[in-house]
């Protein structure tokens, strides 16, 4: 677990690097605020189409060949876009990144594999802060390599550095890490086809709703990032320095939570009691942010938005796991990737067109009502987990049967 801790965080450190600044990035070619929020959705559109294939191959192959592949192709995708010299080749080389993003999902099936249920909640939590860390580091390393006047900052070295990064990740998994998924279990991996598999995963009903759940969540919170630096642009001029500050403040909130509390917050109360607080927190963060007028203000803001996507990530990962066989888990993490990818496609398309059309502070206000509607489901899914406890929708795992909080 520590070894992929720490490969997991090195490679979203330079993922973290790029964030703040690929809004600016796409309107240094020109791109309008819609356009720099489909830039920044072809992520999640290469993710859409890979995520459930690298599940499943992580299934038969095992997690560490799957984990080398996309550590490997997310070097060369930071390389192109660093070289990027119009909007279209930005667009390409950032569909590849998503498309060689099924670390994260191996990653969680390599948790899977090594932690009981009643431990999952707090191993999700270690992939939850190794994005957190990244959030730490990345952005605001970006920023300084970039600097904070948008007119002249430097927006290509940190894609070089990213690449770099990634091709430090891979040495680490081919030297250090070991498989996970033992040989007699892939070979009793079921063979289906990705839209079988999608339609399978979607047909059980406590598995749907947490995945609806998370679908809510990520496209609130994807309109609110990808808008962040162009709002922050307009509401207190700040470049990609001053960004990388904030969502670094995000990262070292999100980590702490993640990191070191989430385990032992579920042990003590369940999944299902962080899941509803942490959309509550979402929701008021959302609310809040708009009328930000100040630094003071806006850090209460991103505060909530980190602490309840500290909370329920890792929540909804955890339950999602819980109801899946041993011999799935990377295929219904990937599937749920899937649905996250959709989110981050949908999210940031939605909020370039609210943020045109309406105004900069329309996508945290949608994010806002969304976050209103998962809440309310939320609390249906959960209502039953108050009177008894419900049965696994998968085959009981390898390390024994396990039976979820909730939903």
């Amino acid at each position: 677990m520590v070894i992929l801790f720490a490969i997991v965080v090195i490679d979203l450190i330079g993922f973290g690097l790029v964030i703040p600044l690929l809004p600016f990035y796409g309107e240094r070619f020109g791109a309008s605020p819609f356009a720099v929020t489909v830039i920044l959705a072809m992520y999640s559109l290469g993710q859409l189409f890979a995520a459930p294939l690298w599940g499943r191959l992580s299934d038969r192959w095992g997690r560490r060949p799957i984990l080398l592949i996309s550590l490997a192709g997310s070097a060369v995708a930071y390389l192109w876009m660093g070289v990027a010299y119009s909007l279209w080749v930005l667009f390409a080389a950032r569909f590849l990144q998503g498309a060689m993003a099924g670390n994260i999902a191996a990653a969680q099936a390599y948790v899977a594999d090594v932690t009981t249920p009643e431990n999952r909640a707090k191993g999700m939590g270690m992939i939850g802060a190794a994005f957190g860390i990244g959030f730490i580091i990345g952005p605001a390393l970006g920023g300084l390599l970039a600097g904070g006047d948008p007119a002249t900052a430097r927006l290509g070295a940190p894609f070089y550095v990213g690449a770099g990064l990634s091709a430090l990740a891979f040495l680490g998994a081919l030297i250090f890490l070991k498989e996970s998924l033992p040989p007699e279990r892939r070979g009793s991996i079921r063979r289906v086809g990705r839209l079988a598999a999608i339609t399978d995963k979607l047909g059980r009903p406590n598995l749907r709703g947490l995945i609806l759940l998370s679908f809510l969540v990520v496209l609130a919170i994807a309109g609110m990032e990808v808008t962040f630096a162009m709002w922050a642009f307009r509401q207190f001029h700040w470049g990609p320095l001053q960004v990388g500050y904030v969502f670094t403040f995000v990262g070292v909130i999100s980590a702490t939570m993640q990191g070191g509390l989430v385990g032992r917050l579920a042990k003590r109360y369940g999944e299902a009691p962080l899941l509803t607080t942490g959309l509550a927190a979402i929701l008021l963060g959302l609310l809040i942010l708009p009328a930000a007028a100040g630094v003071a203000l806006l850090l209460a803001a991103t505060g909530l938005l980190a602490s309840g996507m500290g909370l329920t990530q890792p929540s909804i990962n955890s339950l999602i796991s819980r109801c899946a066989a041993a011999t799935e888990q990377g295929e219904v993490l990937g599937v749920s990737q899937s649905a996250g990818s959709l989110a981050r496609i949908l999210g940031p398309w939605l909020a370039g067109i609210l943020f045109e059309v309406l105004g900069r502070d329309a996508p945290f206000l949608c994010g806002a009502a969304l976050m209103a509607v998962a809440l309310v489901l939320a609390v249906r899914l959960v209502r039953p987990a108050a009177e008894s406890r419900l049965p696994t929708e998968g085959t009981p795992s390898a390390q024994g049967p396990s039976t979820p909080r909730a939903p």
